[in-house]
């Protein structure tokens, strides 16, 4: 078994039945997980903490997925820090339907839809701490 650093990710999601669960499942690919529950704790944890990587929610209180993903985009510091958003788009749509667009602007650098499996979850999170493609829908493009 390969022994690799224990990247660190920050969780960002305000229901936490599924924060539990994907904790669950992500220390079980060997990552540190660190948990927010809305966007405004969620920048704080950025900032102090320094994630390798960042899963958010779109909808939440405070600041909902998309500002956080703005403002992490848009600080220097920050600005490379991976982000995936994973969320129930399929439940929620009449809510995100205008979202999404602007969601498109902001350069996350994946987007999965919930449920997910867990080893899905686990390909995608590798596939974008590598700087990989890792949606089905990037194989076969360069880059």
């Amino acid at each position: 078994m390969h022994q690799r650093r224990r990247e660190k990710i920050l969780l960002i999601d305000d229901d936490p039945d599924f924060v539990e669960a994907t904790r669950v499942v992500l220390e079980s690919g060997g990552y540190q997980v660190l948990t927010a529950y809305d966007g405004k704790e969620g920048l704080e944890r950025v900032r102090k903490d320094n994630p390798d990587l960042v899963i958010l929610d779109i909808i939440m209180p405070e600041e909902d997925g998309f500002k956080v993903c703005e403002a992490l985009k848009a600080d220097p510091k920050l600005s490379e820090i991976p982000v995936i958003i994973l969320t129930s788009l399929s439940e929620r749509w009449s809510e995100v339907t205008l979202s999404v667009t602007e969601g498109l602007k902001l350069e996350a650098e994946d987007y999965i839809d919930k449920p997910v499996e867990p080893e899905e979850l686990l390909r995608r999170v590798e596939a974008r701490l590598r700087g990989t493609p890792g949606s089905p829908e990037d194989e076969g493009k360069e880059g």
